[in-house]
């Protein structure tokens, strides 16, 4: 990936598309920075609980919500947005039909999608201030003590709600240079920066503690473990053979190749993983925002909050379901089986039509509870693991990569390195042309 880097850099188009990303890379960093006017810091990250809440969404937006900055809320309304879209799209065929309908029904679902975002922005962001201007920290005083109430609190609300929106403006400006992902891009620079600030920090906690030498060590050995399984996962497919008939058309003979259809081990990627642990989290959230240290939240805290058994037992299932659910989705065995039939192709062993489908499907389950088990064995065992080893850096270490992070990270870099090797196989293919 690094000679890939460098390799695009000595190409003039390609450096300048990627000097952009850049540039738009920095301006989301220095928003995470700002903070929002209003807005008392030291008591939207005091230790009145309400850091937790805080800590489990911070971490895709940089710090930036713990930092009470202009793009607190981040990607996070829009994340929410797609995963909805995405069912809307399965329960209404109307939806389904105007994604399938080419680019004009792409464009009108991407504004749809917006337009949800904009809605989870207001939900999140009055919740928010909600939940802080009771806590005292709105300053609800800043224009002098003769303004209303009121005003403060709004302006808070409008600066969230915007910076949302001009994050996922700042996203599409990057996914327009045809290199990754812009939204993707966004949640891998925010959590990298998460994870290096607080892997600095434990870095730092050795000249107090030298045990916490062997504590990081034993940390980055588990890193590069997960690491290694991860791409080595990420990248694993299953090849179905897959033979074209000859045809004689005309004077010429058509089809007689051989070729494949790859079914990745994990297609469905970190999904599963991000709509359980939503799943999960939503209730503890909601509590913790409107009935913070009351007896509901404190037993839902107890039981399925996390760290605990029950926490980690639900999030296995629901990985487990959701990656049957989404492999429905994004592979359809009825309809490989009818254009593989339509084109003059088929499967070795296997006839046309109904018995090619049943095999696909066959495959398809296997292949998606091998995934699921690796998703939920990747959840489980790193985060009880690295518990385990926390010794003197109280958790610092643990915060630095969630697994779900871990998981968005490798997925992000080998898309952006794809998207790259494509980028300079096409400029290859134009300068052999010319």
């Amino acid at each position: 990936m690094f000679q890939t880097l460098v390799n695009a850099f000595k190409q003039k188009d390609l450096r300048k598309k990627l000097f952009i990303i850049l540039g738009i890379l920095l301006v989301y960093r220095i928003g995470c920075w700002i903070p929002v006017p209003g807005l008392d810091i030291a008591t939207f990250v005091g230790s009145d609980g309400y850091s937790d809440f805080l800590k489990l969404l911070s971490s895709v937006s940089g710090g930036a919500l713990s930092n009470g900055s202009i793009l607190a809320l981040g990607v996070i309304p829009y994340i929410s947005a797609s995963i909805i879209m995405q069912l809307l799209t399965i329960a209404f065929p109307r939806l389904q039909r105007l994604a399938q309908s080419g680019e004009e029904g792409r464009k009108k679902m991407a504004w749809y999608t917006r337009l949800a975002a904009l809605i989870f922005a207001t939900c999140q962001a009055v919740a928010i201030v909600i939940a802080f201007n009771s806590s005292g920290a709105i300053l609800t005083d800043l224009f002098g003590a003769g303004t209303p109430a009121w005003i403060v609190p709004v302006m808070v609300a409008v600066i969230l709600i915007a910076g949302s929106m001009f994050t996922l403006w700042l996203g599409e400006k990057i996914t327009d240079q045809g290199i990754g992902n812009g939204v993707s891009l966004l949640i891998f620079v925010g959590i990298l920066s998460s994870a290096g600030s607080n892997i600095l920090t434990a870095v730092s906690s050795i000249g107090t503690n030298i045990d916490n030498l062997w504590n990081l060590i034993i940390y980055a050995l588990l890193l590069v473990l997960i690491f290694t399984l991860i791409v080595f996962v990420d990248l694993a497919e299953r090849r179905i053979p897959v033979q074209y008939a000859k045809q004689i058309k005309g004077r010429k003979m058509y089809g007689g190749q051989s070729t494949n259809i790859p079914i990745k081990v994990n297609a469905n990627g970190v999904l599963p993983i991000i709509f359980a642990t939503c799943l999960v989290s939503f209730p503890q959230l909601v509590l913790s925002i409107f009935n913070l240290n009351g007896d509901a939240y404190n037993w839902y805290s107890q039981y399925l909050g996390t760290g605990s058994v029950w926490y980690y037992l639900a999030n296995a299932l629901l990985i487990f379901f959701f990656s049957y659910f989404y492999s429905q989705l994004t592979f359809n065995p009825e309809e490989v089986s009818r254009n593989l039939q339509q084109n003059g192709g088929f499967i070795p062993g296997y006839r046309s039509g109904r018995d090619t489908k049943d095999y696909l499907t066959k495959v398809s389950r296997r292949i998606t509870f091998f995934g699921a088990l690796y998703l939920s064995i990747i959840f489980v065992v790193p985060s009880v693991a690295m518990w385990a080893v926390q010794g003197g850096v109280t958790g610092t270490l643990l915060n630095a990569f969630s697994v779900t992070g871990l998981l968005i990270v490798v997925s992000v870099a080998l898309e952006f390195d794809k998207q790259l090797d494509a980028q300079m196989l096409m400029k290859s293919y134009r300068g052999f042309l010319k």
